[in-house]
């Protein structure tokens, strides 16, 4: 698949099915009480099986010429699970998903499933805002005795934060698309207004402090 068209068509899906909402004057607020115009769960597109056949191959495919010595496919709990689970049926790979933290209870574990230490390993996320509850994962297949080769994602916000993040945990990451395809993809469908286009942008510049 060519890179650009695979993000314009993902972004395209993702508007389509609503796994994306753009409301730039009614703005949502996260967990971490950002003030944001855009919302995105792509846990929609699990919904959608023509979306959700595009998303798991592109994302396999993604992986076969990025990370091709991978041995292992590692989920992020929550949303990053079924993705996950998808692309390892595809790859015929091994597959474990990874909690945020160990279980408080049972065996405790925070990886689930099997893996061996050594083993190379690329974990599939569904979306990264600065990236640092998946790099916690990262974290925890490292300190198993893992070789993670990098992550591949569906969506990426594209802040500078993240992509520092990512380069200080020497992590290559992936992603179908991402904010710049997406307004391109919203403003051709008329999915916004022209005169939006502005705060947009202005949001991913400095997003704490947008709509204050």
């Amino acid at each position: 698949m060519d890179s650009l068209s695979v993000q314009q068509t993902v972004a395209r899906h993702l508007l389509a099915v609503q796994a994306v909402r753009l409301r730039p004057n009614e703005p949502f607020t996260w967990s971490s009480g950002w003030k944001s115009p855009i919302y995105c769960d792509n846990r929609v597109t699990l919904a959608h099986p023509e979306v959700r056949s595009y998303i798991k191959t592109a994302l396999s495919d993604a992986i076969r010429q990025q990370f091709p010595t991978a041995q292992v496919i590692a989920g992020v709990a929550t949303a990053g699970i079924p993705q996950g689970a998808l692309v390892a049926d595809v790859l015929n790979l091994p597959y474990c998903y990874v909690r945020p933290e160990p279980k408080a209870h049972g065996m405790g574990k925070q990886i689930e499933g099997y893996l061996e230490s050594g083993q190379r390993v690329v974990v599939i996320e569904d979306l990264i805002s600065t990236g640092g509850s998946s790099l916690k994962v990262v974290d925890a297949l490292r300190a198993a005795g893992a070789e993670v080769l990098g992550m591949a994602a569906i969506f990426t916000y594209g802040f500078p934060l993240a992509d520092q993040n990512f380069a200080a945990k020497n992590v290559p990451l992936v992603c179908l698309s991402n904010y710049d395809a997406l307004l391109t993809e919203a403003q051709t469908l008329d999915y916004i207004p022209a005169d939006a286009l502005d705060s947009l942008a202005a949001w991913r510049q400095n997003p704490d402090e947008w709509g204050k």
